[in-house]
């Protein structure tokens, strides 16, 4: 596959988007942020502004170096205006039929030699490849977050997903700066079908009244080595993300073992998202709450 990657699109401009735009531009590409709403691609806009700005800081670009990145950067409200990209990579909410719908729409608009690449972290990208015309041009790049610090990223090949298209994306991401690890299309890839049990197991231990969530996350951290205790990672990640992802695990494998922790079911419906609403786990709103606190 003969396809030199130079415009990238990205379709969702949250965390995981704004992110991945800010490594783009950090690699040379040309990137085209889309969102439905305004007000995020403003936000996106700011928060590359100031991941760039840390380059400066460090002394690894000159401020005019960063000012020629960010006019490699482009935000729309129309999934159309990503029609010039070689390569789209989807960033929408965790949500089989949300992202099914906007790779409907970019099928539609895109160039047939375009690449699709989806950034779920755990969905199937067979199932997704096949609401497309381009099967064998579409591919899992799971980034982790925060996506400019982090090496990592998982290339998943659906059942159609061509070699050429794995090789591509492989050499993409290392393009990026970061580390390929290929992975093959099974609920939750490597990562989460690991990662989201531990958490979910963690959230057991609070509901059966075990411990306290600072205590469960010092075990961790103590007695493990891990950097962040589960439900502090939790938090960060979105207790609604976790959720999200433990109902595709379950309904993936149909084994218990998956099945949410009636707690965290409880705490999503309630609000409490962690970091991004102001509680979770731990009480944002208040230092003395947040973990590590004194």
């Amino acid at each position: 596959m003969n396809i030199k990657i130079k415009i990238v699109g990205v379709a969702g401009a949250g965390t995981m988007g704004h992110g991945i735009a800010a490594v783009l531009l950090r690699s040379g590409c040309e990137a085209i942020l889309c969102d439905s709403a305004a007000k995020a691609l403003d936000a996106a806009q700011e928060k590359v502004s100031a991941r760039l700005a840390r380059e400066v800081e460090k002394g690894k670009w000159t401020a005019e170096e960063k000012s020629v990145a960010l006019g490699k950067l482009r935000t729309t409200t129309k999934l159309d205006d990503l029609a010039s990209a070689d390569l789209v990579i989807e960033a929408v909410t965790e949500n089989f039929e949300i992202k099914a719908q906007a790779f409907r729409a970019l099928d539609g608009c895109c160039r047939a030699q375009t690449i699709f690449a989806t950034n779920t972290s755990a969905i199937s990208i067979t199932r997704l490849a096949a609401v497309t015309r381009r099967a064998p041009q579409f591919v899992g790049l799971h980034f982790f977050n925060p996506v400019p610090v982090m090496s990592l990223v998982e290339v998943v090949a659906g059942l159609e997903t061509s070699a050429a298209t794995v090789s591509l994306a492989e050499n993409f991401a290392r393009q990026l700066g970061k580390t390929p690890v290929r992975v093959n299309d099974f609920p939750g890839f490597v990562s989460n079908r690991i990662l989201m049990p531990m958490i979910n197991e963690a959230i057991y231990a609070v509901m059966d009244g075990v411990a306290e969530p600072a205590a469960v996350d010092s075990v961790m951290k103590l007695g493990m080595n891990h950097p962040m205790g589960p439900l502090e990672l939790a938090d960060f990640i979105g207790l609604d993300v976790c959720l999200d992802i433990m109902r595709v695990l379950y309904e993936g494998f149909h084994d218990s073992r998956y099945r949410p922790c009636p707690l965290l079911e409880k705490m999503v419906a309630a609000g409490r998202l962690g970091r991004k609403s102001g509680r979770g786990f731990y009480n944002y709103s208040e230092a003395k709450s947040r973990p590590g606190a004194q």
